[in-house]
């Protein structure tokens, strides 16, 4: 099956960005898998003043609804400029690090333990929906 985010959950603010005071954007939503959620992800678009677009996108994955949320894992990348390239690319990092301590986010995963975890490619997929699909995200990233 496909993921796809869940429109009717989607929410969207403006904050400002700690490292450079410039207005960064904030998304947020459901993704499903057939009429199951099987995550809420956060992506936070950045319009630093050195020109660098780039996007953090964290992923709580687990049961959402009336259960316990005992299964969240909470993994993390970086979409943006790489050091071998200009376009956009995805780099794994430690998932919800900018988030205070909650149980909603479950175990957020280190880059390492998010590199051994073996839901690291449903995660990928998830991304590529996110990028695909987010049309602020898709925007900010690709500029269409």
């Amino acid at each position: 099956m496909t993921f796809f985010i869940d429109e009717s959950t989607r929410e969207n603010r403006k904050f400002f960005c700690d490292c450079c005071g410039t207005v960064a954007d904030r998304t947020w939503a459901h993704l499903n898998e057939g009429e199951a959620t099987v995550a809420v992800y956060f992506a936070s678009c950045y319009h630093h003043t050195n020109g660098v677009h780039e996007t953090w996108i964290d992923a709580i994955l687990g049961t959402w609804g009336d259960g316990p949320t005992d299964d969240h894992v909470t993994f993390g990348c970086r979409v943006g400029p790489t050091a071998v390239s200009p376009m956009p690319g995805a780099t794994l990092v430690d998932g919800g690090s900018v988030a205070p301590d909650s149980s909603i986010f479950g175990q957020k995963l280190s880059r390492a333990e998010g590199l051994a975890h073996p839901r690291l490619p449903e995660f990928w997929r998830m991304v590529d929906t996110i990028l695909e699909r987010d049309g602020l995200v898709r925007t900010h990233l690709y500029g269409r």
